[in-house]
């Protein structure tokens, strides 16, 4: 079956076009001013600027002329960047340069328009990109705080801000001493070891027991199923001092508290409701006319499991048990509760780090924990993929 991409392009007039790319104009002017001390001129600046350039390029130049004029632009803002900033501002204006350039056709030739249907409204289309850049706003907001801490951690001096040697891109100003640090220390190197020994076990409690709890509960037959999915998720809603202390007086009790089976058995706790709602999620598209099937050909339960349902829901499975050991490895506050000296965590000796002594190794370890949480996101996520090609929810 064939399928048909509707286009509609058409080029803007300049009256539109010059207010839209300096009201784009004002926005970058806006920072830039900022960091200039004089936000106002900043922002009337960017504004005439890209007035002029936008008019330059589409009433004079023309469509013909797009991609010269581009390599121009971002050689005249790069060159801009470099008077006012040195090489960090030269990289800025780059940037800015090589975005104007693509943004003043997309908006001039009406390109914006090329993948929507021809009949929505202005409006219509000013709310379909606005919704997107707000959510790109929100994720900038959200990703801000990692992205600054990552290029700290090869600060080559003991300060947790920017050196003058580092916003100039000195190599001088760079090291990996803090990762070294790290590797050398027998404090950190410790604590990793305890969460190395400690999370695995915990996400396999998690992932069994969750997978368990999944399945049964997803029966219709089970009776106060959902009261029962409700207790079992709650780690997820109670505020976590409140599981920890919760934790600290039941473990005292029992012994546990204090030993590395006692963090082990908080920890899966704090895992099972991950591993219980991607599950659930997982059989909510599974045919239970396979398992039925399966009965009839003499395949006692078991066997039905890990022949039929197993394959179908392991992405599901999967995808809670990386949740799970995410949720074990970065944990600091039940290990202060239920944990000893002898069960100190990775996180809790960054927590320890922060409170007794500022250590920027402390920011070569968030880097290094911000990579391995993006390596298994991007496991979950084409898990997640892979299952919906499975179950048929998306074009394989």
């Amino acid at each position: 079956m064939a399928t048909y991409t509707l286009k509609y392009v058409e080029k803007k007039p300049l009256g539109f076009t010059i207010p839209v790319l300096a009201a784009a104009g004002a926005f970058a002017g806006l920072f830039v001013g900022a960091a200039q001390g004089s936000i106002w001129q900043g922002i009337l600046a960017g504004a005439v600027l890209l007035a002029i350039v936008t008019f330059l390029a589409q009433g004079v130049l023309g469509e013909a002329m797009e991609k010269p004029f581009r390599w121009g632009l971002l050689a005249l803002f790069a060159v801009g960047g470099f008077l006012f900033g040195g090489v960090p501002g030269a990289v800025v204006g780059a940037l800015l340069g090589l975005f104007y350039g693509w943004f003043i056709y997309w908006i001039g030739q009406g390109r914006y328009r090329a993948n929507l249907l021809p009949y929505l409204t202005p409006g219509q289309v000013l709310g379909h990109y606005a919704f997107r850049v707000i959510c790109g706003l929100i994720f900038f907001f959200l990703i801000t705080p990692i992205v600054v801490v990552m290029p700290l951690s090869f600060n080559a001096e003991d300060f947790f801000t920017f050196t003058p040697e580092m916003l100039s891109f000195d190599p001088a100003g760079y090291s990996l001493k803090h990762y070294r640090d790290f590797f050398t220390s027998d404090n950190w190197q410790q604590a990793l070891w305890n969460s190395v020994a400690i999370a695995p076990v915990a996400t396999l409690l998690s992932v069994s027991f969750g997978t368990l709890a999944a399945i049964g509960l997803s029966s219709e037959h089970v009776p106060f199923r959902r009261a029962i999915m409700a207790i079992l998720i709650s780690p997820m809603i109670v505020p976590l001092i409140i599981s920890a202390a919760g934790m600290y007086f039941f473990y005292s009790r029992l012994g546990l508290q204090g030993t590395y089976w006692g963090v082990v058995l908080a920890h899966a706790a704090l895992g099972i409701p991950f591993v219980i709602i991607t599950v659930t999620a997982t059989l909510v598209g599974f045919d239970r006319s396979l398992t039925r099937a399966a009965a009839n050909m003499g395949a006692d339960p078991v066997t039905t499991f890990f022949r039929v349902q197993m394959p179908l829901i392991l992405p599901g499975v999967i995808s809670g048990g990386l949740f799970a050991f995410i949720t074990s490895f970065d944990e600091v506050v039940v290990v202060l509760f239920v944990g000893s000296a002898g069960q100190k965590t990775l996180p809790w000796q960054m927590f320890t780090g922060l409170r007794e002594q500022i250590s920027p190794t402390i920011l070569a370890v968030a880097t290094i924990l911000v990579s391995i949480s993006i390596v298994l996101l991007t496991t979950v996520e084409l898990l997640r993929r892979r299952s919906e090609r499975m179950r048929g929810l998306s074009p394989g």
